[in-house]
C-alpha cells in the first residue's frame, strides 16, 4: 500500500472537475441518440456510466492506495498482456470491427478497446526500464535502441488494426518520456525524422490519411464529403456563442455531427456551453498537466517521476489533438477527447491513470 501522506488536492480536484464536466457533456450529447431508430442509447449509456464512471472511480481509488512499486513489478506482464489483447483483436471472430477498423474486443454486452490497455502498459514499462539502467539512457544500446523496439511493437499492433492516431499519441508520449530522462537530443530528432517520413509513406498507403491532410489545407474542397465533419464542427462552435445555446440545447448534434458523442463532442460542447465553457474545459486540462508536471518535478524516484510524464502527457495531448482537430487547426484525426467522449475502456483507463498519479503524489519523496 501507499503511504499514509494525503494525496496531492489540487490534482485531486482538477482530476474531479474533469470527470464530472465530462460526464454532463456525454449525457447531454447522448440525447442524439434517442432520435434515431433504433438506437443503441441503453448500451452506450451503461458501458459509459457502469464500466467507464463507476468501475473507473473504484479503479482510481485502489490505484491512489497502491503504492508505485507494484507497477513497476509488473511492468512487464502488462506489456505483455497488452501485447497479446492487441493481437487477439485481430482474430476474426474475437475482434470487434467498426467502420473498418478492428480495434475492440467484446464480452457480452460490453466492448473494451485493447490500444487502451497498450498505451498504459507502454507508459509503465519504458518508465521502469529508464529506472533500471538509469544514466545508461544516454546511450544508443540501452536508451534508444529499446525505444525504438517498443514503437516498432507499437506500431506492428496499432496500424494494423488500424488505429494510427493512438500510435502518435505512443510516440509523442515516448519522446517526451526520453527527453525527461535526459536522452540525447539527436537520438530524439532522429524519431522525428524516422516518423514524418513514416507518416508520409502511409499518407501515400493508405487515401484516408492523405484526405485528412489534403481536407485540413483546403477545408472548402469536398464540403459534403471529406471536411463535412469540420464544417459541422466549425458551425456548431460558432453557433454557442459567448456563453452557449445551454446545457442540452445543441441542434448539431441532432443528424448534422458525426460521432456526437465521440470524437466530435468538443463541439457539442462548445455549442451548448459557449467560449467561455470551451476556454474552461481548455484551462481544465492545462491545470491537469501543469500539476502533474509539478507532481512529477517532486518526484525523486525515476519510475514515479516519468510514469508521472508519460500519463499527462498522454492524456493532455491527446485532448489537445482532438479540441484541435475540432477547431480546424490540425488534421482531422478520430481521436477521442479525455474524461468526455463516449468509450467505457477509455475512461476506466484514464481514471486508472489518475489514482496512479495520486498514489505517487503520496509518495514523493520516496
Amino acid at each position: 500500500m501507499a503511504s499514509g501522506r494525503k494525496v496531492d488536492k489540487s490534482f485531486l480536484l482538477i482530476s474531479i472537475i474533469l470527470i464530472v464536466f465530462g460526464f454532463f457533456i456525454f449525457s447531454s450529447a447522448a440525447l442524439a441518440l434517442l432520435a434515431k431508430e433504433n438506437s443503441n442509447y441503453s448500451s452506450i449509456a451503461l458501458s459509459q456510466t457502469v464500466f467507464g464512471l463507476f468501475l473507473g472511480t473504484v479503479a482510481m481509488i485502489i490505484a491512489s492506495r497502491l503504492h508505485i512499486q507494484v507497477w513497476k513489478k509488473s511492468a512487464f506482464w502488462l506489456l505483455l498482456t497488452a501485447i497479446v489483447l492487441n493481437l487477439l483483436v485481430l482474430v476474426p471472430g474475437i475482434g470487434f470491427e467498426h467502420a473498418g477498423a478492428r480495434r475492440w474486443i467484446v464480452l457480452g454486452s460490453i466492448s473494451f478497446q485493447t490500444s487502451e490497455i497498450l498505451k498504459l502498459a507502454f507508459i509503465v514499462y519504458f518508465a521502469a526500464w529508464i529506472a533500471g539502467i538509469r544514466d545508461r539512457i544516454k546511450t544508443f544500446r540501452w536508451g534508444f535502441l529499446p525505444l525504438l523496439i517498443l514503437l516498432i511493437i507499437s506500431a506492428l499492433l496499432l496500424l494494423n488494426q488500424p488505429d494510427t492516431d493512438n500510435f502518435l499519441l505512443i510516440v509523442f508520449t515516448g519522446i517526451a518520456m526520453f527527453i525527461a530522462a535526459e536522452g540525447k537530443w539527436r537520438y530524439v530528432f532522429m524519431i522525428i525524422l524516422a516518423g514524418a517520413v513514416s507518416l508520409a509513406l502511409l499518407a501515400f498507403m493508405r487515401p484516408y490519411i492523405m484526405q485528412r491532410i489534403t481536407t485540413y489545407f483546403n477545408t472548402q474542397a469536398d464540403a459534403q464529403g471529406a471536411s463535412y465533419q469540420v464544417q459541422q464542427s466549425l458551425i456548431a462552435v460558432g453557433s454557442g456563442g459567448l456563453f452557449g445555446r445551454g446545457f442540452g440545447q445543441s441542434v448539431q448534434k441532432f443528424t448534422y455531427l458525426p460521432e456526437p458523442i465521440g470524437d466530435s463532442i468538443f463541439a457539442v460542447a462548445a455549442e451548448e456551453f459557449g467560449f467561455v465553457g470551451s476556454v474552461f474545459l481548455l484551462v481544465m486540462f492545462v491545470l491537469f498537466a501543469t500539476r502533474g508536471i509539478k507532481i512529477a518535478s517532486q518526484t525523486t524516484n525515476i519510475f514515479a517521476r516519468l510514469t508521472v510524464v508519460g500519463i499527462v502527457i498522454m492524456i493532455v495531448s491527446q485532448a489537445f489533438v482532438n479540441i484541435g482537430a475540432m477547431l480546424g487547426v490540425i488534421p482531422l484525426s478520430g481521436i477521442t477527447l479525455p474524461f468526455v467522449s463516449h468509450g467505457g475502456s477509455s475512461l476506466f483507463i484514464t481514471l486508472l491513470e489518475v489514482g496512479i498519479v495520486l498514489s505517487i503524489s503520496k509518495t514523493r519523496d520516496s
